[in-house]
C-alpha cells in the first residue's frame, strides 16, 4: 500500500498526516515492544481511534509489525522513513537557523536612558553611534528587544523612518616614506590644524604615527586601517587620516568603494 503523501516528496512539515505519522513511529520506537495506544495518544494530542488508525496504516506499509495485542516494533524499513524525515527536519533546522534569523533585522544602539522590552525608542546618530532614546517621537523609531539602562547597549528591531545624520569627510595627508625623507619632510603646524579640524585622528604606517607625535597629535585609531576609516566616516564623523605614501591607494580605494568623500592634501614642507 502506498500512502498518497508518500507519492511525492512531502516533507513532514507540509503533510498534518505525515507529521502525525512521524510522531507515532517516534512514540513507538520509544515504548516498544510493549506500546499503549492510550498513551501515545496522549503524548501526541490525538485520539485513540485516531492512533488505531494510523498503526493499521504503518503496519500496512511495513513501517510496523505487530506481534501481539499491545505489541509493536519498529521495522528497518519504518526506521529509514524516520531518518529520512529526521535529516529533512534537521535541515530546514539548520536554515532557520542560518539564513532565517540571522536575516532578521535586529541592529544594537546605545541607550541614552532606561528601556524596558517592547517600548518604542527613537533613534538618532551621536559621535558616530548610533542611540536609543523612549519614546517614538523622533524621525526614525524602532521596537526595543532587550532591557537595558542609560548607556548599555540595546537591542532594537522593527525600524521605522529614515536615520538622519551627514556622512563624515576624510581628510587624507600623505606621508612620505622614510627614503623619501619620512616625517621630517612635513610641516608638524599643518598636521596639528588639519587634526583640531576633525573628530577623529588616524595613522597608518610608522612614518605617520612619527609624523602625528611630532605635531603633539595623539592618534584615535593607532592602526588606521581602510575598512576602519571608512566605517568612521559612514557613521558621520570627519576623519584626520596620516597615511604612508605606498598605503594610500588601499585607503582611497576603500573609500571610493563606500562612496565616502575624501581629498588627499599634500602635506610636505
Amino acid at each position: 500500500m502506498t500512502n498518497a503523501d508518500d507519492a511525492g516528496d512531502v516533507g513532514v512539515l507540509r503533510s498534518k498526516r505525515n507529521a502525525t505519522r512521524y510522531r507515532i513511529l517516534t512514540q513507538i520506537a520509544e515504548r516498544q515492544p510493549a506500546v499503549s495506544q492510550r498513551e501515545v495518544a496522549d503524548a501526541i494530542g490525538v485520539t485513540s481511534q485516531a492512533v488505531s488508525d494510523y498503526l493499521k496504516d504503518l503496519i500496512d506499509q511495513d513501517y510496523v509489525e505487530k506481534h501481539g495485542r499491545g505489541r509493536y516494533e519498529v521495522t528497518n524499513e519504518g526506521v529509514d522513513w524516520l531518518m529520512s524525515r529526521t535529516d529533512e527536519l534537521r535541515e530546514f533546522v539548520d536554515h532557520v537557523a542560518t539564513d532565517v534569523i540571522e536575516e532578521v533585522d535586529i541592529d544594537t544602539a546605545l541607550a541614552t536612558a532606561p528601556i524596558t522590552t517592547g517600548e518604542t525608542v527613537s533613534r538618532t546618530m551621536r559621535e558616530g553611534v548610533m542611540c536609543a532614546t523612549p519614546g517614538g517621537t523622533g524621525n526614525a523609531t524602532a521596537v526595543a528587544v532587550t532591557d537595558a539602562e542609560a548607556g548599555e547597549d540595546v537591542g532594537i528591531t522593527e525600524f521605522a523612518g529614515v536615520l538622519d545624520y551627514d556622512l563624515g569627510m576624510v581628510t587624507v595627508l600623505s606621508v612620505p616614506q622614510i627614503q623619501d625623507g619620512g616625517s621630517a619632510a612635513l610641516d608638524p603646524e599643518t598636521i596639528a590644524d588639519a587634526a583640531a579640524d576633525h573628530d577623529l585622528v588616524a595613522t597608518a604606517g610608522t612614518e605617520a604615527l612619527a609624523a602625528a607625535r611630532a605635531a603633539d597629535v595623539d592618534p584615535d585609531i593607532r592602526f588606521g586601517t581602510a575598512t576602519a576609516v571608512r566605517e568612521a566616516a559612514t557613521k558621520g564623523l570627519d576623519v584626520c587620516l596620516l597615511a604612508v605614501a605606498d598605503q594610500l591607494s588601499a585607503h582611497t580605494g576603500e573609500l571610493r568603494d563606500g562612496n565616502v568623500s575624501y581629498e588627499v592634501v599634500d602635506t610636505a614642507t
